[in-house]
Formats: C-alpha cells, structure tokens, sequence
C-alpha cells in the first residue's frame, strides 16, 4: 500500500510540475536520473503559473496535503509570496461519507443500541463535510420539556490509516530535503512536518476540541463580543462531539450583512478586539479563525456579535512571549524601531551579538511606509513576509509558539478588510495593548497580584505568630553558632601562632645543637642545647591547633 500511495503523490507531483520548483543543480544526480527515467509523467499543466500548479496537486492528493498546504499558507518566511497566497485558497473539498455509517459510529461510541434513544429527528444527510470530519443536524432531549436543535461531528472512519500513512511519506520526502536543498537547514522541513503532524492529531480529538470549546466559551461567558456554541459533553467522545446548532449568518457574506443594516465598521473593530483579547488577557484563542468557521448573530445588528465554531486548533503563549509581543506591537505603534530591536534581543529571537543599529534601520525601512494608511491599503502578510527576510539578515529564526498567532492575524486581516476596508488596524488595537500593558505593570497589576494572592495568605495568617517565633528562634541559634564559630577560629589562629614560634626555635635549637656537636671541644654544650630543642619541640606539639578545636 505504501508503495501505490507513494507512486501515485510522485505521478501527481510530475504530472503538475512540481519539480520545477525546485533548481536541478540543488538535486543530486539520482533524483536527475530518475526524473528523466520518468518520461511518462510529463507535466500536463505547462500553461499554469506554479503556485496555481501547486494548489491543485495538494487538491487532488486528498485531505492530509490540503490542510499541509493550508498551513504552509500561514509560512510566509518559508515561500515566495505568490506561492503562499495561492495556497491561501485551498479549499477543504471532500465528498461525505455514508450517513448510515456516521449513525452507526455513533451508536457505538455512545454506547447505544438506536440513535433515537438520545437523539430526535437525527438527519443522516450531513450538514457539511471536511477532509477529518463531517457534521450532522437534529434534536437532543435534555429534559421531559427540553428539545434542543444540535449538530453532531463525526470523525471519518479509518480516517487515521490514511493519516499516518501520508504523514510518513512526508517526513520521508522532509529528510530528503533537509539533506539534500541548500537552503534545508533554514526551512527546517522536518520541523515543519513535526509542527504539522501534531496539530492534525489533535483535530483528530473531539475530547480535546470540545474542552478548548468549553474554555473558549467560559472565557467570553456573558461578553458582547463572541458567542461560543455549548458543547453537551456527557454526549461527547474521542470521534463524536455533539454541540448546540448556531443560526448565524457566514461573516463571508457581506451582502447580506449590509442589507440587515449591520454595523460593519463596529464589526470589523471587534474582530480586531477579539483577537487581541483572547491573546493578551486569556493567552488562548481560536487559531483557526477563517471565514467558513466564523458567523455573525441575526439579532441587535448595530451592535454585533460573533460566533465562532470548529476548535480543533487553539493556541497558547506564556507570559513572557506575551509580554514581549505587547511590548513589540506597541513600539511599532510609536515606531520605536530601537525599542523593537532591542525586544527581540532581550527575548532571544535574535542572537545577543546582533548589531542593534543595524537591525533598528532594517526594520524602520520595513515598517515605516504602512502606517497612517487605511486596511485596504496595508497588506499585513507583505509586511510579515519583508520582516521575516529582515530577520534572516539577522539570524532570527521562526518562534513555534509564534506560528499559530501569525496564522492568525493573517485571517483577521483578510476578514477586516472584506467587512470595512477602512479600518485603521493600528489606531484599533492600540488603545488595547496600553491598557493591558497598563494593566500588567501598573497599581492594577499590583491590585490583581494581592487579589489572586490573598487566599494564600489568608490561609498562611494563623501560622504567622508561630512562623516569626520559629524564625526568631532559629536566627538566635544561628546567631550563637557563628559567635561559636568566631571564637574557635581565633583560639584555633591563637594555637597556631604559639605553635609556630615554638616550633621556630626548635628549628633553631636543631641547627645549634648540629653545629656544636662539630666544633665544641666537650659534649656539655651539645647535649644542654639538645635537651633545650626536645623541650622546644615538645612546646611546638602540644600548641598545635586540634581539628576538634574547630
């Protein structure tokens, strides 16, 4: 099996022309061989640029290269642009499986013998069908009066076989790179797949995507910007999930919008304001943000709210990341380009040796012409594309807990400018950052820390007396060994100052006693002085610093 599905991803690939992407002086001479040897698999689409040739081979290789290629899309410092925003277009088309077969999946995981036993007007067309998952309507029964409308997600049967099988051809074909390109190193194409691999396996758990729906959910609990569906988690597996059915209205149908008077420069704004909140106040937010799973609410169109749905990619930051991109959006606010260089030193994005004179004029020349211009003039993902060859320059590589965010800032972009291309996105978020920034280092943050804090202490308070007297107790006896201590030291310095003065004349006493043994006429002089040295050196023992003294 391994091998067909391997001949077949290298016909696809020929057949589009794939390896023309890639310079034949960069391949070695076997893989030059073999491309001649395969004479057979021509490419067939000659007259289509090759970002266009690109997307439609990842199209017709199934479900695991789309959502690769999806990715790659948001990895603007990996491709040419034109090629990114080709990718950027690839659309999740799969035919849906039998419906019969998704009743029948969830029977079992349920652990029930008929569907109707938990479900009500269970509809085995599916609503909508992807490449991991497909989604199915009806009704659930909560309570004797309680029917609520749901929607089932249903993971694809054997879905995982065809998983693992591609992604090992692809990190197959990522070690071939990464060892044979010139540029394999800075692509990191085994990385990549690694990134890859891990974020479809957790689209393969519904457990986890419906906690980071419930999470999402408490987050904006009773907030004016962002709904999240309920998840009814006692129903809910590992490959079923099954949640509160939304009636919203797609945010990619602008029309539609407009004609129901929506505010839609109010609505552009909150995007911006979701975002930003789920970054910087939860550090956790929907990284799968483009417009087939984002809806608008029918109801209060001056004041409108999103709904967000499919929570299979979530993203995290910790606290210093956090701080730090603060810190770096608000100096590209004020164009502290010295600021921005000085940030990614100190947060280790750029080596420490880097020139910082050099980097701030590399960024200005960057960042300076997009400000005070409207959206619609500002193409977020050209300047991502120019700091990130900036950054190379300066030996910075992509952050992975990164990647997410800029994966998602890239769909808010596109879906303020489709929604009100007019929107100033820094004059936007701006006023956020200062006031969480504010909020972080000012008097509040010192409020929130002694608020979070206080159950702590409140708990620690009745040990407090004994605590400080412990504390005391234990000073005063440190106190009393180190007076101890002093004292043996200098009894032990005392004894080894007598020590070395006895043993002084004893030497003396020695050289004497030698040299009148030699000259002196009688032994009277000799053995006195030999007498006198025994003395002396008995003195120098005795006085000798013990090791107990210490």
């Amino acid at each position: 099996m391994r091998s067909r599905r391997l001949y077949a991803i290298t016909k696809t690939l020929l057949n589009y022309g794939l390896d023309d992407l890639i310079p034949a002086k960069w391949l070695p001479w076997s893989l030059r061989l073999g491309r001649h040897v395969l004479f057979w698999m021509p490419n067939r689409h000659k007259d289509k640029p090759a970002g266009v040739r690109l997307r439609l081979a990842l199209e017709s290789l199934g479900p695991v290269w789309v959502k690769f290629g999806q990715m790659l899309s948001t990895r603007r410092d990996l491709l040419p642009p034109d090629i990114a925003l080709e990718l950027a277009y690839l659309q999740d088309r799969v035919a849906p499986f039998d419906g019969n077969a998704a009743k029948a999946i969830i029977e079992k995981s349920l652990g029930i013998n008929d569907i109707a036993e938990l479900f009500e007007n269970f509809d085995t067309q599916p609503l909508a069908s992807a490449s991991i998952a497909q989604v199915h309507t009806g009704q659930i029964r909560l309570g004797e009066n309680d029917v609520k409308d749901i929607v089932v997600k249903v993971i694809r049967p054997d879905i995982r076989r065809t998983i693992d099988a591609d992604l090992e051809l692809m990190e197959t074909l990522a070690t071939v790179m990464a060892h044979h390109l010139p540029d394999g190193r800075r692509l990191k194409p085994r990385e990549v797949v690694k990134e890859y691999r891990k974020t479809l396996l957790d689209e393969l758990d519904l457990l986890r995507e419906a906690a980071n729906a419930i999470q999402l959910k408490r987050n904006f609990e009773e907030s004016e910007l962002l709904y999240i569906p309920t998840v009814y988690s006692d129903y809910s597996r590992h490959n079923v999930m099954v949640m509160e059915r939304i009636d919203g209205i797609p945010v990619s149908d602008v029309e539609v919008l407009q004609a129901r008077g929506v505010d839609m420069k109010k609505l552009a704004e909150r995007g911006v304001e979701v975002f930003f909140t789920q970054v910087f106040r939860d550090s956790f937010f929907h990284a799968d943000m483009h417009p087939g799973n984002i809806f608008v609410a029918k109801d209060e169109p001056l004041n409108p709210r999103y709904i967000g749905i499919d929570f299979g990619i979530v993203g995290t930051l910790n606290r210093e990341d956090k701080r730090y991109l603060a810190e770096n959006f608000l100096a590209f606010f004020n164009r502290d380009y010295r600021k921005v260089a000085e940030l990614h030193v100190d947060s280790g994005w750029v080596p420490r040796h880097t020139n910082i004179e050099e980097f701030e004029s590399a960024i200005r020349t960057v960042c300076e012409p997009i400000f005070e211009k409207p959206l619609a003039e500002i193409s977020f993902g050209h300047v991502l594309i120019n700091l990130f060859n900036t950054a190379r320059r300066f030996e910075m590589e992509v952050q992975p807990q990164l990647v997410l965010l800029q994966k998602t800032l890239l769909y808010i972009e596109g879906l303020g400018r489709q929604l009100y291309p007019e929107l100033d996105l820094w004059k936007t978020a701006k006023p956020f950052l200062e006031r969480w920034m504010n909020e972080q280092l000012g008097w509040r943050a010192v409020v929130r820390s002694v608020k979070e804090n206080a159950p702590y202490w409140a708990e620690k308070l009745p040990e407090l007396p004994n605590l400080l007297y412990e504390n005391l107790n234990s000073q005063q006896h440190i106190q009393r060994q180190l007076e101890r201590q002093h004292q043996q030291q200098l009894m032990h310095q005392q004894q080894a100052s007598r020590s070395s003065f006895w043993s002084l004349l004893a030497a003396s006493g020695v050289v004497s006693t030698a040299w009148l043994v030699t000259e002196s006429s009688t032994p009277l002089w000799p053995i006195t002085f030999g007498v006198i040295t025994v003395i002396l050196g008995s003195l120098a023992w005795r006085s000798r610093p013990r090791a107990n003294n210490l």
